[in-house]
């Protein structure tokens, strides 16, 4: 019993610490730290934890900060024990930064959350869990790519399937993106399923899904995929982890793709009661057709439809989006939602060529009726000029939530658009570029160099080479230490030297002809016991019977390729016998056969090392090229300019940012359009987008004329983007790279000087840069040209190179010229010199691009040639030699 003297006096009112009292004012100075400097949207964020949650953050917002400070808060504020949080990132670096903070903000609490990690490895550990109940021990191993890559080989010879007509690779590839679709082998479409094997492609995926119970193990796409069936048929173990999980969150939510975004959507239910089906905790049929993928992403709208509608008929989603009045449809909840906050960007979806889907993040508001949208739209990180050209880029795509990013920040230099003759001269442009910014006082690490496709890397490479300017590769391999490359080279150094032991190891059996570690051992063995090379040991053996007949076969046929290349050698271009070499050996056909995503790339980078090699003499000398770029070797702290794919940039800033290669069928690209049509131009888009992002200080674009893609030059056209940018944040540039285009740089008027426009008011800033340099010379006459170089002094009027731009490189007994193309769609763009030809009709003249050919016509300095390749062109005479 309470004593009376202790029972609360009625005269006596509750107390409150008075607003903007001492009480309040001490009680506010002892609130959380973590809460100070961020902004209101921010903060908003972060103290928002009741009910479903999205933040748009765009980038240079703070997402990453904003994710950790709400869990931070969340602790700090008792709603959840950090057992009770579950919080998801795409990769290990991002899960190890965010309890990195965590670890700074709330000191040893991190380790006490055992379900912050990426989707996979949280996946996993449930799967280990009740490895039981979907036919697993907790003990089972997961399969690597090799692993899996040899498991259905020994399924498609079962089958008495061509395993070259039908690769395991590409089966491996084809059923990992059933399981990023949640398919399981009985809900693969039948049309799918037929679409490999002579039809046996769903049998061989059954098969191989038996196999890995038998054997006790997964491949990485089980760890979601038996994750969502553990749920489906299990609900009291899905009701198990609803109840655990008391706030989930979700980072990069725009990556999502439909195995993932299924995943979530199960945990982030109330719990059901038991006896509930799921059906009325997830509304809709988790196996409907558009799950399944029998609807597919639609093609353009047709006139008068709404492409919001034609968004929501395209998403993957268990249920049909109603929409009223050209608006998403608010629809009640069919059970409670749980605490659930996803951070993303719909602006920076750019992975949809692995599986991610875009429209997960733009039916959020659908998936969770009543769900507070705060968007970060305040950058840290770029100038006023750069973020203002992103976003009115960004602007034209469709499928967007909307927001624009705005900084507190100066406005900073503009964006600059640039036009190049061709790819050479871009690199050299670019490469002076970075001289003057090195000169300037600035770090080469804040410098990135962004291409939209791997091959361009070559070109970069050679010139910093060429610089003695230092370089890494981002997210991959430099062009000359990829494997496709260095098989490549390996086959060249063999025929330049027999001797060349390390080169003739690497590709004797590659692509595979049975000669395995067994045969290259005895060949060692021989080697050494007469002090021979490898190859000439392989001469010798292949005339005894130490080989079995069919591994003695292919060797001998191997030698005689070699045999037969090196006397094509005296007689063929180092061009010409490096295609001869890749056709012949079987290497170009092995990689059209793989149907892994990477294959396509790495065909391009074996046309682009062909395409390397015109530049160089001969083969000895584009080899002692190559060992003086692979020699390169510095240390990990030096200075050193980033070279990567747009892709690879994801997530990383600069200082500054170059952006070449934007270019219709390059940037966007045009094999992405062909596939996935508007959808794919809006990725493209959201690609350019994360690359103008990635600057802090300066963006820097350009393009070029002339490119050679896929073996071919092409005259190319300037990217649709450039004329999507605002013209108040951009300004146009000259090219620092020597020759330039258009009537300047010594060629004279070109032919397109007397034309207006282009239909429909073709108005690109690289046709707005040719104008402005036709009315320059006009007003100047024939004095001096753009860089101080008279006419008659240009590299292309005569033999003289000693005073040309192209940059000469001697040394180890090779020379290298760099030469700028000369026609464009096969007309001439050089004005003549009015000097008279050495040459006469029907001489016979060779051209270092387009080969033999006689002389038809002479038009002072310009010659027109029959070429028995390339059929007429026109080129200046000092670009052909007498045959």
């Amino acid at each position: 019993m309470t004593e009376p003297s202790k029972l609360p006096h009625r005269d006596v009112p509750e107390h409150q610490p008075a607003a903007g009292g001492i009480a309040a004012r001490a009680r506010a100075a002892a609130g959380p730290q973590y809460l100070n400097g961020l902004n209101p949207e921010q903060r908003d964020a972060v103290v928002t934890l009741d009910g479903p949650v999205l933040v748009l953050a765009g980038a240079g917002t703070g997402k990453t900060r904003v994710l950790t400070t709400r869990i931070a808060h969340i602790l700090s504020q008792g709603r959840a024990r950090p057992q009770e949080i579950l919080s998801v990132t795409f990769t290990n670096k991002a899960a190890r930064e965010m309890k990195l903070r965590l670890g700074q903000m709330l000191g040893q609490a991190v380790e006490g959350m055992p379900w912050l990690g990426t989707f996979h490895s949280i996946g996993g550990r449930i799967l280990r869990f009740h490895a039981e109940l979907v036919q697993l021990k907790s003990n089972f191993t997961v399969l690597d790519v090799d692993d899996q890559v040899r498991l259905l080989k020994q399924l498609l010879q079962a089958e008495n399937i061509d395993d070259k007509r039908w690769p395991a690779r590409m089966l491996a590839g084809v059923i990992d993106g059933w399981k990023n679709r949640g398919l399981t082998p009985a809900q693969v479409p039948a049309g799918e399923a037929a679409m490999f094997g002579n039809g046996k492609g769903g049998k061989l995926y059954a098969s191989y899904q038996e196999r890995l119970k038998i054997l006790n193990a997964a491949d990485f796409g089980d760890l979601l995929l038996e994750n969502i069936r553990l749920f489906r048929e299990h609900p009291d173990v899905l009701r198990q982890y609803q109840n655990r999980f008391k706030f989930i969150l979700v980072d990069e939510y725009q990556d999502t793709n439909v195995a993932q975004y299924l995943w979530l959507r199960l945990l982030s239910q109330a719990p059901s009661r038991p006896g509930v089906p799921l059906s009325a905790v997830i509304p809709g049929d988790l196996t409907s057709p558009r799950l399944r993928g029998e609807v597919g992403l639609q093609s353009n709208p047709g006139e008068g439809e709404s492409p919001r509608a034609e968004l929501v008929e395209a998403a993957p989603h268990p249920d049909p989006l109603p929409v009223k009045d050209g608006e998403r449809e608010k629809i009640a909840p069919s059970a409670p939602l749980k605490n659930i906050c996803c951070v993303g960007d719909d602006d920076q979806s750019i992975y949809g060529w692995r599986g991610a889907e875009v429209d997960n993040i733009l039916r959020f508001e659908h998936d969770f009726p009543g769900a507070k949208v705060i968007r970060l739209e305040r950058n840290y990180r770029s100038t006023g000029h750069i973020l203002a050209a992103a976003s009115h880029l960004i602007a034209h795509n469709e499928g967007r939530l909307g927001k624009t990013l705005r900084t507190e920040d100066v406005d900073g230099e503009k964006v600059t658009v640039t036009g190049s003759w061709d790819s050479e001269e871009e690199a050299r442009a670019i490469g002076e570029e970075i001289e003057e910014l090195q000169r300037a006082g600035e770090n080469l690490n804040e410098v990135a160099i962004l291409v939209r496709a791997s091959f361009q890397m070559r070109e970069f490479e050679d010139r910093f080479v060429t610089l003695g300017l230092p370089y890494r590769v981002i997210g991959g391999p430099r062009f000359y230490e990829r494997a496709e490359i260095r098989d490549a080279l390996a086959y060249l150094r063999v025929i330049n030297s027999p001797a060349d032991d390390l080169a003739f190891e690497r590709i004797v059996n590659v692509p595979k002809r049975g000669l395995g570690d067994a045969t290259v051992q005895m060949l060692h063995d021989h080697a050494r016991k007469r002090r021979i090379p490898l190859f000439e040991a392989a001469r010798a053996v292949v005339e005894t019977d130490e080989l079995k007949p069919k591994a003695r076969g292919s060797l001998r046929d191997l030698i005689l390729h070699f045999d037969r290349w090196r006397a094509q050698r005296e007689v063929t271009s180092h061009t010409e016998l490096a295609e001869i070499v890749l056709d012949e050996s079987g290497y170009t056909e092995m990689w059209q056969k793989d149907r892994s995503a990477d294959a396509a790339g790495r065909l391009d980078n074996l046309k682009e090392l062909v395409r390397s090699m015109e530049e160089f003499e001969n083969l000895q000398g584009f080899l002692e090229h190559i060992s003086l770029v692979m020699d390169r070797d510095g240390g990990a702290a030096d200075e050193a300019v980033s070279l990567m794919t747009l892709h690879s940039a994801k997530g990383l800033e600069f200082d500054n940012v170059f952006l070449p290669g934007w270019e219709e069928g390059l940037f966007p690209s045009q094999r992405t359009l062909d596939e996935q049509g508007r959808a794919g131009l809006e990725e493209e888009r959201r690609l350019a987008h994360v690359g103008l992002t990635r600057a802090r200080r300066r963006a820097k674009l350009y393009f070029a004329t002339n490119r050679r893609i896929h073996g071919t030059w092409s005259t190319t056209m300037p990217s649709r983007f450039l004329d999507e940018l605002p013209s108040a944040n951009v300004e146009i540039t000259e090219s620092k790279g020597g020759s330039g285009w258009g009537g300047s740089g010594g060629y004279g008027p070109s032919r397109f000087d007397n034309v207006e426009s282009f239909g429909s008011s073709y108005e690109t800033p690289g046709w707005q840069r040719a104008q402005a340099n036709r009315n320059r010379g006009q007003q100047g006459g024939r004095g001096q040209a753009r860089g101080g170089f008279e006419e008659n002094q240009s590299p292309f009027s005569g033999s003289d190179h000693s005073g040309s731009r192209g940059d000469t490189f001697s040394g180890g007994g090779f020379s290298r010229t760099k030469r700028g193309p000369m026609v464009i769609e096969g007309e001439l763009v050089a004005k003549s010199t009015g000097t008279v030809s050495e040459f006469s009709l029907d001489d016979r003249v060779f051209h270092q691009k387009f080969g033999y050919g006689n002389v038809v016509k002479i038009d002072g300095n310009k010659l027109t040639i029959a070429f028995e390749k390339a059929g007429e062109k026109k080129v200046v005479d000092s670009f052909v030699a007498r045959a």
